[in-house]
């Protein structure tokens, strides 16, 4: 049986999957910025209160998550609140060789390492955003986990390194077998077409220190 508290950390979870807070999460799924905050989740006199159906199911369908999925979450890799160790790199020194293996997993000992909240991938690592070309989602300074292992669906935002050498967050607009379309967080920049042979590897960010 699931508690409230698991239905709540399972929406919180989620979030942090789709690199988006919790209010991120709603504004996504076309609901209130507040419908998930803390203050929600109690009324003045501490009856516990639950998210609708219908907010659960709008959110499901904005990240394409099914419930199936979520229950999962919710009882295996909910994870709020705990911390793990994770490998993190400049955004410039990604493109470089020897960092990643073929599947874009992090290798070799080039990698510094700090503390973050868990994400439930023990093969996560961390980018440290630099430049502007991010903006106004990433700024310079901002540190993104991305999960190599996770589902990518349109709609997520991801990191990609191209056989240029180029590592670039973008958003995913459209994916096929042929290739992939981006879209630029910043509008000075166009939208990315890669064909599949271009991508070396592709990772959802799953967390960032927004």
């Amino acid at each position: 049986m699931l508690t409230h508290k698991d239905i709540w950390d399972g929406i919180d979870a989620l979030a942090m999957r789709n690199g988006l807070s919790p209010s991120g999460l709603a504004r996504r799924a076309g609901l209130d910025a507040t419908t998930f905050n803390v203050s929600k989740r109690h009324s003045r006199s501490g009856r516990q209160r639950w998210p609708s159906t219908e907010s659960i199911a709008k959110i499901l369908d904005a990240t394409g998550w099914n419930i199936e999925e979520f229950v999962g979450l919710v009882r295996r890799d909910a994870t709020i609140g705990r911390t793990q160790h994770i490998p993190i790199l400049g955004f410039a020194q990604a493109g470089k060789h020897g960092f990643f293996d073929d599947s874009g997993f992090p290798v070799g000992s080039g990698w510094d390492q700090a503390e973050f909240p868990a994400v439930g991938d023990p093969d996560a690592y961390a980018l440290k955003v630099t430049g502007e070309s991010m903006l106004p989602v990433y700024r310079a300074g901002d540190i993104v986990i991305l999960s190599p292992a996770a589902n990518v669906r349109r709609g997520d935002r991801v990191v990609v390194k191209t056989t240029s050498g180029e590592v670039m967050a973008k958003q995913i607009e459209h994916r096929s077998r042929d290739g992939i379309e981006l879209h630029s967080f910043n509008t000075e920049f166009p939208t990315v077409h890669l064909a599949a042979g271009e991508v070396v590897w592709l990772a959802r960010i799953v967390w960032a220190s927004q």
